[in-house]
């Protein structure tokens, strides 16, 4: 039987495989490999890369919002991926197509199993306004 923090580990190694991944790929892909003509370095380095670097920080202080946030931004690779699969069956799109799975996966489970290792969880929006219901009841008008 695999212990809970075993398998939140495993979500967290397959987040990072996903992750690295991708930022290996991407620029070997998009600079060297097989560059996309009519786009400048800059225009790449601004459409592919920069989004891929926006959780790196977080993922590397282990932060859970980061790996749940990261979410939104590995969507964009994502339907990339899925996009060029529909019109060619390049090595590089099912790689990249593998690398987002695996960061999509890795990272939702990962923030959810370690939120609830940490005690943390999203608030019901009804809860919260049943809340701020019962506060203003109990004030006293002045």
């Amino acid at each position: 039987m695999i212990k809970k923090q075993d398998k939140t580990k495993n979500f967290q190694r397959l987040a990072i495989f996903g992750y690295v991944g991708l930022l290996i790929l991407m620029p070997l892909w998009l600079f060297y490999l097989d560059k996309p003509e009519g786009y400048s370095n800059g225009f790449i380095f601004m459409i592919y890369i920069i989004p891929l670097l926006l959780p790196l920080k977080g993922i590397i202080q282990d932060k859970i919002y980061t790996y749940a946030w990261a979410n939104f931004i590995v969507m964009i690779y994502f339907l990339h991926s899925l996009t060029l699969l529909y019109t060619s069956c390049d090595i590089f799109v099912v790689l990249e197509l593998i690398f987002t799975t695996s960061m999509f996966v890795g990272c939702t489970y990962y923030s959810k199993h370690r939120g609830q290792e940490l005690g943390l969880r999203i608030r019901k929006l009804k809860d919260e306004l049943a809340e701020e219901r019962a506060a203003h009841q109990h004030e006293k008008p002045k």
